[in-house]
């Protein structure tokens, strides 16, 4: 079971960093008895399951993006955690359940992050609030639903790049989408789950 000290090594970030995680970790231990974040059973291994799971995202993003959209992030995972790492991204959480949204409010408040804008509603009606250069999506939806959520996005701006994080079925989700769809994918090994991966895409259009 990996820890905060996991963390700190894993990607040797500033502690400043390592401090808002932490702090972030203590209060979803304290909302997570009220309200049902993430699965109780992951709390235990929640610096693996949730903190350096949504930490390795931060590898796929380049350095030049300056706007960033999370799609059904529930608690944050993991634009939240990519917000604390990569201050001087513009990040855009959007989730539609209030109840997660006022609880990653307070993480913000309380890290005191100024780089996030939390957005209470379905993706549907954020497409016209946001203007994303790079998007992130976990455990949210399949594949082909999930380029068709974020495909008027595309449309205005051809260049944007996702990273998406896949359980075993990622191989099968990438035949499927690339049925209506052409597009670039790599496809990388999950640091925390042997059977997961992250898929970075670029280049998509509708075939």
């Amino acid at each position: 079971m990996k820890t905060q000290e996991d963390f700190e090594r894993i990607f040797n970030v500033p502690r400043e960093t390592t401090i808002r995680i932490a702090a972030y970790r203590t209060l979803l231990d304290k909302w997570n008895k009220a309200i049902n974040i993430v699965s109780p059973k992951t709390l235990p291994e929640s610096w693996e399951r949730h903190f350096i799971d949504s930490a390795q995202i931060s590898q796929y993003i380049p350095q030049n993006i300056k706007t960033y959209a999370d799609l059904g992030c529930g608690g944050g995972f993991p634009g939240l955690v990519i917000a604390m790492m990569r201050p001087e991204i513009d990040i855009h959480l959007v989730e539609s359940d209030e109840r997660k949204c006022q609880f990653m409010r307070t993480v913000s408040r309380e890290t005191s992050l100024n780089n996030v804008t939390i957005h209470t509603q379905r993706i549907e009606s954020a497409i016209n609030d946001i203007s994303p250069e790079f998007i992130t999506a976990r455990a949210l939806a399949s594949l082909e639903a999930l380029i068709d959520y974020i495909y008027p996005w595309i449309e205005q701006n051809p260049n944007i790049q996702m990273a998406f994080m896949k359980g075993q079925k990622a191989s099968e989700e990438i035949a499927d989408a690339e049925k209506r769809y052409n597009f670039d994918v790599q496809q990388h090994k999950s640091i925390t789950d042997d059977s997961a991966s992250i898929l970075t895409i670029q280049n998509l259009v509708r075939k």
